[in-house]
């Protein structure tokens, strides 16, 4: 095994085989820049030449941008075997490392190109005198190898060796079709190693098993000096091998050195989804959003009581944060966690309500975050007064260009009522069906002076809803405010505690009216 190893990224080359991904000009500079600048790769591959003009205008940015730097050499670009035409076009872009694509079994040479080894041979060598006799830099991938070597092997290595002297820096070896594991791997790149010992071999895998990961650690661990991989895991198919999974487990099982900045992994990952259009599942590991959370109140209590479900894959080595979910599952470590992130102080009974409201939204289905914690602690502490008031049942329906109408069923105090209403919009119907309920004395309606709704910073549309409203009544104004993933019902929740407020003063006198017209 090599201490140190590269690592080459080919999401603007390999990962744009995507299916649907097409990066501009303007997104691949951004991408490459953020690779070798921030994230700092050894190596970044970044075209295929011939492709288009617009790939040849986003070759050009990105060596011009790299040039005065000292990143040009670390740009390569794919190129065929195909005389002067891929290394003139690269030329014309301002490139100067050749990523030469040969065939690398003896399957391919025959049956897509029509060739024996040797006419291929013969052609590569063509192609390689003139890229040197302009000064290029050459790699060379021997495509299919994986196949190639276990099914023509004397193909394989007749090939390298007539082209070991050749003046070629790397000879790459990729699993075209990701149909290796991880003991094949080892086995095939060790052999590789010890026919060609003065060779510099990368391994480029394919996902297509799900190994890709697992085969750059045994790659590496067979003497491999460069590993290949993409962001995001992008490419053919299944993609190749995601980045930050292989640079982690390159240090971490390896203890190889790499060049790797850990702390931008997460931010060209988003980048990357951002300008592909590729979303990256929620549990992707080291990048995804939801990886770093403990969502078992259980998991929270241990790492208060010593950490005890923490690893090496530490958040802030990520520049991320651990979070602790608020859910079904939440115990009261978990809210105390969140609590203490708030700076809010809250004693035990009050924690059990909160902690009380947040299963039951768990149980909802509720997606429940950090941010909805203050909503759900006013709900539930303004709502410490005895439910005198009731909503027991509540319809509303709006169409367009349509009053909208409202039909209730409330108890108060010990009276069920039924009653509906019109208004314009949902909670003004709501209002209407609420001041129809027969009461004796009849219910204190103060004036609505002021309705905000609002939603938790940077939330979904499936968020929780904050509505606040303030009341005034005989002079005197207060507020109330209902939380609920519905905004009209948020709404009417503060309507709700408005009347459980109104009514403490004649609630005496209600429950008396009422008894007396039930005896009746």
């Amino acid at each position: 095994m090599q201490s140190t190893i590269q690592i080459l990224d080919t999401t603007l080359r390999d990962g744009e085989q995507t299916h649907g991904v097409s990066f501009s000009p303007a997104e691949k500079l951004h991408i490459a820049q953020a690779l070798l600048q921030q994230v700092k790769v050894n190596r970044i591959e970044i075209a295929s030449a011939k492709v288009s003009q617009g790939e040849q205008t986003a070759v050009t940015n990105i060596i011009n941008w790299a040039q005065p730097l000292g990143y040009a050499g670390q740009i390569e670009v794919l190129g065929f075997v195909d005389g002067k035409l891929s290394v003139d076009w690269i030329r014309s872009a301002g490139g100067r490392v050749l990523n030469l694509l040969t065939k690398g079994s003896a399957k391919h040479c025959q049956c897509q190109l029509g060739k024996t080894l040797q006419q291929h041979l013969t052609d590569i060598q063509y192609t390689l005198d003139y890229a040197h006799q302009h000064d290029f830099a050459v790699n060379i991938y021997l495509e299919d190898w994986s196949n190639g070597y276990f099914e023509s092997p004397d193909y394989v290595f007749t090939m390298v060796d007539a082209l070991q002297n050749t003046g070629i820096v790397h000879f790459m070896l990729p699993d075209t079709l990701g149909v290796m594991d991880p003991e094949q791997v080892y086995a095939s790149i060790s052999d590789m190693i010890r026919r060609f010992p003065r060779l510099k071999f990368d391994f480029h895998p394919h996902n297509d098993y799900g190994l890709g990961t697992a085969n750059c650690i045994m790659a590496a661990r067979a003497g491999a000096s460069t590993i290949h991989c993409t962001v995001n895991c992008l490419g053919e198919r299944a993609g190749n091998a995601s980045l930050a999974e292989v640079a982690v487990n390159l240090k971490d099982r390896l203890g190889a050195a790499l060049s790797i900045d850990e702390e931008h992994l997460a931010r060209i990952s988003q980048m990357v989804e951002r300008f592909s259009g590729k979303h990256r599942a929620d549990n992707s590991p080291i990048v995804g959003v939801d990886v770093f959370t403990q969502t078992a109140g259980i998991h929270a209590d241990g790492d208060k009581k010593g950490n005890l479900y923490q690893t090496k894959l530490s958040p802030e080595r990520f520049a991320r944060n651990r979070n602790y979910a608020l859910g079904k599952l939440s115990g009261k470590a978990s809210l105390e966690e969140n609590l203490q992130r708030l700076n809010i102080v809250l004693d035990a009974a009050d924690q059990a309500r909160v902690l009380k409201r947040i299963i039951e939204l768990g149980d909802a289905k509720k997606r429940i975050t950090a941010e909805d914690l203050p909503f759900i602690i006013a709900e539930v502490l303004e709502g410490r007064e005895d439910e005198f008031v009731e909503l027991l049942n509540c319809s509303v329906t709006s169409g367009l260009d349509l009053d909208s109408t409202a039909s209730i069923k409330i108890r108060i105090g010990n009276d069920i009522q039924l009653s509906s209403g019109i208004g314009n919009g949902g909670f003004d119907a709501f209002m209407e069906a609420l001041r129809k309920v027969q009461t004796d004395p009849p219910l204190p309606f103060p004036e609505l002076i002021d309705y905000e709704v609002r939603i938790p910073y940077g939330g979904k549309t499936s968020a929780l809803t904050e509505c606040f409203i303030t009341w005034e009544y005989e002079g005197k104004s207060f507020h109330t405010r209902g939380v609920h993933a519905n905004q009209i019902f948020a709404g009417i929740k503060a309507a709700v505690r408005m009347l459980n407020i109104q009514v403490q003063g004649i609630k005496d006198l209600l429950l008396k009216n009422s008894l007396a017209k039930s005896l009746r």
